[in-house]
């Protein structure tokens, strides 16, 4: 007997043949429902979704923007982490000048954003969203506080492993790119629909970064690398999730 009540009902047995994607309409996660198109797509005339920009330049964004541990008068609690990687595509080439975003709970497991009432305390020296420009070989960084597990309520005693969020905006508003990046050894992903989502288990590793003890400062902050390749289909890609 399976030692998990809700195996199955919640998280799926794996498919390889599904590939890197995400499953928009996974059972268990419950919202999908309502996410997830049940009608044919509608195609929209050319002047609704040819939209010209953004395009952002180094005057656009600060370069301490890119540290979230920085945006207030006193520091944030909890474990400072860099979190640095490669945008690149699917031949390996790097993504110059891509605008990558994160937003992120903090320490404790809770957003700062008003429809998150979870009893975790905020923390008034973290807001939890930061962004940055990728440089001529791809590369992005960010220097944060590793985020807590937090409840979710999809299903009895839910919880979603530590991640990030990340988006990456291409050269128009329409081309704009959502996923989340988990950190190694997480106890909880056999019981997450979401990181389960992915249905290839190779690919779904691919959402993992690794720890990075190159990139690690001492005595002040342990480091992650997290590559993102951009593709679809293809076997090394990211898994996205469709907007």
């Amino acid at each position: 007997m399976s030692a998990d009540p809700y195996e199955g009902a919640v998280v799926l047995p794996d498919d390889e043949s599904l590939g890197p994607e995400v499953q928009v309409d996974y059972p268990g996660y419950r919202s999908t429902q309502w996410r997830a198109p049940k009608h044919p797509l509608v195609t929209l005339p050319e002047e609704l979704h040819a939209l010209e920009g953004p395009v952002f330049g180094e005057g656009d964004v600060d370069a301490n923007d890119a540290d979230l541990t920085r945006q207030h008068d006193g520091e944030p609690l909890g474990e400072r982490i860099v979190v640095q990687g490669r945008v690149l595509d699917e031949d390996g080439r790097p993504v110059r000048g891509a605008l990558v975003e994160v937003w992120q709970a903090n320490a404790a497991g809770r957003y700062r954003h008003e429809v998150d009432q979870h009893s975790a305390p905020l923390d008034p020296n973290f807001f939890g969203a930061g962004r940055c420009l990728t440089n001529a070989e791809g590369r992005y960084r960010f220097v944060t506080v590793k985020p807590g597990a937090y409840p979710w309520r999809n299903h009895p005693n839910a919880w979603r492993p530590a991640h990030i969020h990340f988006s990456l905006f291409g050269r128009l508003f329409t081309q704009r790119l959502v996923t989340q990046m988990y950190f190694p050894g997480d106890p909880l992903f056999p019981y997450d629909p979401i990181f389960n989502s992915v249905r290839d288990p190779r690919s779904r590793q691919l959402l993992v970064a690794r720890f990075d003890l190159a990139e690690t400062q001492p005595e002040w902050a342990l480091a992650y690398a997290w590559d993102i390749v951009l593709g679809r289909g293809g076997s090394g890609a990211t898994p996205l999730e469709d907007r």
